[in-house]
């Protein structure tokens, strides 16, 4: 499950920015002011805060009440008892959270934050795809709409896609829609004839091997660490590849002088506070679409209780057996 985070204190948190020099030292108290009309505003209205790891550190830090990947925060939101769930995350995993929840008010601080591989493919797209491939399985990364989530047969996250993937009866998958993890898969589970679609994610398509490569020359027993939309070739390069969770649980179980992590550099923040003794060195990209969300909108979103994420009853409905069908195979 998702981490249940132990909010810091005002002190802490300024102590904290202060150190590590992630807020503007003009704009902290602003800051923590919001920080302490968030978590009274949370008590106030029975809210939760779900906070992916890429999240900024303030929402991390100060108000999220769990930190998770894709996976983790989407079995949060199907168990939460709170009235309001506040996602600190992009509009996808918001969606997601509605179509597991419905009976919940879902509140997304910024309707603009995206995502590229969202973006990639419709569900027109993906009803033509069925009629070319009619006996295939169709698998979608959770990276979807719910338009999109309710055309398929099994929704994944970059934790499970594999063990997913592998026990699907049928030979010939369509997996949507990210062509590097497609690819990736395809390499992992040869006996499946996985066809792919080409969308790729702005953040984890930049990675390359030369990266890697740069990384071992400065510090060669460095351990590399890389996400399963990377390429291919960062993945074969790698020490290990797979889901954030996945990197945090190879980083607490061993002991290295120095991790590279080939993914959104807002994951370093939560390694950090769990891990403060170990050292992560470049590169690492920051998504533009999760940077969208801040402490300001976040708060203007539990005062307003707006923009509210709603989907529509027969599209909600199909698409959490997509989701429901994922949750019953990732056990």
């Amino acid at each position: 499950m998702a981490i249940k985070n132990e909010i810091m204190s005002r002190e802490e948190l300024g102590n904290y920015f202060k150190e590590h020099g992630r807020v503007a030292e003009s704009d902290l108290e602003n800051v923590l002011d919001a920080v302490d009309e968030i978590n009274r505003l949370k008590k106030e209205k029975n809210a939760v805060i779900l906070a992916h790891y890429y999240m900024r550190d303030e929402l991390k830090l100060g108000i999220a009440d769990y930190i998770g990947d894709s996976l983790d925060l989407s079995k949060e939101a199907k168990a939460t008892d709170a009235d309001l769930i506040v996602f600190c995350g992009v509009h996808f995993m918001a969606e997601t959270a509605k179509i597991l929840n419905s009976q919940k008010k879902v509140l997304l601080p910024n309707l603009g934050a995206g995502c590229s591989l969202a973006e990639s493919i419709t569900a027109e797209q993906v009803r033509d795809l069925r009629k070319q491939y009619p006996d295939a399985a169709f698998a979608t990364y959770i990276n979807t709409t719910a338009e999109v989530k309710a055309e398929v047969d099994v929704c994944v996250t970059s934790a499970n896609a594999p063990k997913i993937i592998a026990e699907l009866p049928q030979k010939q998958v369509v997996f949507l829609p990210d062509a590097y993890m497609g690819a990736n898969l395809k390499t992992e589970i040869p006996d499946k004839e996985i066809l792919i679609w080409e969308g790729t994610c702005v953040v984890h398509e930049t990675f390359s091997p030369y990266d890697i490569i740069q990384a071992r020359l400065e510090n060669p027993d460095v351990k590399v660490l890389a996400h399963y939309e990377c390429h291919p070739d960062v993945l074969r390069d790698a020490d290990m590849h797979g889901g954030t969770s996945d990197m945090i649980r190879y980083i607490e179980g061993t002991d290295a002088p120095a991790y590279v992590l080939a993914t959104e550099c807002g994951l370093a923040g939560t390694i950090k506070k769990q891990f403060p003794d170990k050292e992560l060195i470049g590169p690492c990209q920051m998504c533009t679409y999760m940077k969208m969300i801040n402490i300001y909108n976040t708060l203007d979103t539990l005062r307003t209780e707006q923009p509210e994420i709603t989907v529509p009853e027969d599209i909600r409905v199909k698409a959490e057996r997509s989701l429901d069908k994922m949750l019953e195979l990732s056990k």
